[in-house]
């Protein structure tokens, strides 16, 4: 597996500090029953460059939690802080710029671009966040995941393996601090999917990036350095 550059911190971010930082963080969506609250009253400390995997039976909030720590779903309610930063009183442009420099995520849908090819898919966010230099960390990003000879296939040329692998890359090419990965396996095979964990661990330590990783898989979130249960959108003890 070739190198990538290393991790970049971010210039606001206490390294010493816990890169996640989240205090009564509630989230309620309305619904034509009424409000369903999915967070109640949710408290974290992830440490910077720990993998943490989350589990919890379908409808606890895992997905939720991913979603609100991207910046992707607005908190209800609470504190949210993510690299230095508190999410909730930043605007949507900050959150995209926040997303760009310091937040890798990876969807069990590798959300790649059909008429791209894979380099094209990793390179296109690395232009959009005005990278100089997006093709050429792209194909080293993509060359560090093992598709140095696929640049220029299209997503629909590629196994299911390969386009996760492509979606990998996308995610680790800006030196993300933290990565969330809401069951990125969950669409490949066993043999497959092991292949891509083995892929994410060893990134996620070359890197120095912290990983969230949202698992059914109770042996894959072991292999994490701790382990997080949500039921009922609250943290379990």
């Amino acid at each position: 597996m070739d190198a990538i550059a290393p991790s970049r911190p971010a210039p606001d971010a206490d390294a010493a500090s816990p890169i996640v930082q989240v205090r009564d963080l509630r989230l309620t969506v309305p619904s034509s029953a009424g409000p369903v609250n999915i967070l109640q009253g949710i408290d974290l400390d992830i440490d910077t460059g720990t993998a943490v995997g989350i589990v919890g039976p379908s409808g606890s909030g895992k997905t939720s939690l991913l979603m609100v720590l991207a910046g992707l779903e607005r908190a209800t309610s609470g504190s949210v802080r993510v690299d230095g930063r508190e999410l909730t009183t930043l605007s949507e442009d900050q959150l995209a710029r926040l997303r760009r420099a310091s937040i890798g995520i990876v969807f069990q849908a590798f959300h790649l671009i059909p008429a791209m090819t894979a380099l094209e898919n990793v390179a296109i966010p690395l232009e959009l966040a005005g990278d100089l230099a997006a093709t050429d960390r792209a194909e080293a990003s993509l060359r560090a995941v093992g598709l140095g000879h696929r640049l220029t296939h299209l997503p629909g040329q590629l196994s299911g393996g390969e386009q996760q692998r492509v979606a990998l890359a996308r995610a680790f090419a800006p030196a993300p601090r933290l990565l969330l990965a809401d069951e990125p396996t969950g669409n490949l095979d066993r043999a497959t999917g092991e292949a891509v964990m083995d892929l994410i661990f060893a990134l996620r330590e070359q890197r120095g990036s912290t990983l969230m990783l949202i698992t059914h898989d109770p042996n894959l979130a072991q292999r994490c350095g701790s382990v997080i249960h949500l039921a009922d959108g609250r943290v379990a003890l």
